[in-house]
């Protein structure tokens, strides 16, 4: 079974993050770690790959730096990864970084895409349902438990009120939530062997597709100051000034 996982590396978020003056966009070092929500999915694909003779590709976009992220990844026992890297995709909006993703995918071939709700730097939460689109596959989403027999793929769905239990053939994306396993620690072994499997770098021309930008983050500014509030002495009918105040707001 040919399992991916989409992990996205991201700045240390413990330390200051800072934007560029002139896009507002993200400064992403040289030193970034893996996503932690996407720790969850890199566990879930290596169990299922492990009890169906699979292998897991990792594919990721975003500039490189020192791969440190994605070694993390691979270090879990991830088998090979592909890094989606191009000063064309810069300020990518979700629907134009779900487009390079799945072209990623669709080129290494799969039987099983599964990725995480939202990335912890952008909570956008919808390019799972994208690449699914995309991918013209069934989307399962967020996942508190998956199951494969090798042929169909069920989950247990998170709702309000507990869970729904989905079932899908493969092949099919899944978007997993956080504490669906326990994601396992990198052994000293899985290390150093992270450091000679292979890492990919593609390029828009090499996935062939249109990196057109959507949507753009404009401007950043402080939100404004949080204006006082009106104090009501009560003696005796401060109700009736509190709800001429609610018909005011047209609250009641």
């Amino acid at each position: 079974m040919k399992v991916v996982v989409c992990v996205k590396q991201i700045p240390d978020p413990a330390t200051p993050y800072t934007l560029e003056e002139d896009t507002a966009w993200l400064v992403r070092p040289d030193d970034q770690v893996l996503d932690d929500t996407d720790r969850y999915g890199v566990e879930m694909g290596l169990q299922i790959a492990d009890a169906h003779e699979g292998t897991v590709t990792l594919v990721s976009m975003g500039p490189s730096g020192n791969a440190q992220g994605i070694r993390q990844a691979l270090a879990m026992g991830a088998d090979k990864a592909v890094i989606i890297e191009d000063d064309a995709l810069r300020g990518s909006d979700a629907l134009t970084t779900a487009k390079a993703l799945a072209a990623a995918i669709a080129a290494e071939g799969f039987d099983l895409v599964i990725a995480g709700t939202e990335s912890t730097d952008g909570y956008s939460g919808v390019i799972p349902q994208m690449l699914a689109e995309l991918l013209d596959a069934p989307a399962l989403t967020y996942a508190t438990k998956v199951d494969t027999d090798g042929t169909d793929v069920t989950i247990n769905r998170q709702t309000l009120a507990g869970y729904d239990v989905v079932q899908s053939s493969l092949p099919a994306v899944v978007s997993v939530t956080a504490g669906v396993v326990e994601p396992r620690y990198p052994t000293f072994k899985g290390i150093m062997d992270a450091k000679k499997k292979p890492v990919e770098t593609k390029s828009v021309s090499d996935l062939g597709f249109d990196a057109a930008v959507g949507q753009t983050v404009k401007s950043v500014a402080d939100a404004p100051e949080r204006a006082a509030g009106r104090k009501i002495e009560d003696e005796g009918e401060a109700f009736s000034e509190i709800v001429a105040l609610l018909e005011d707001r047209k609250v009641i």
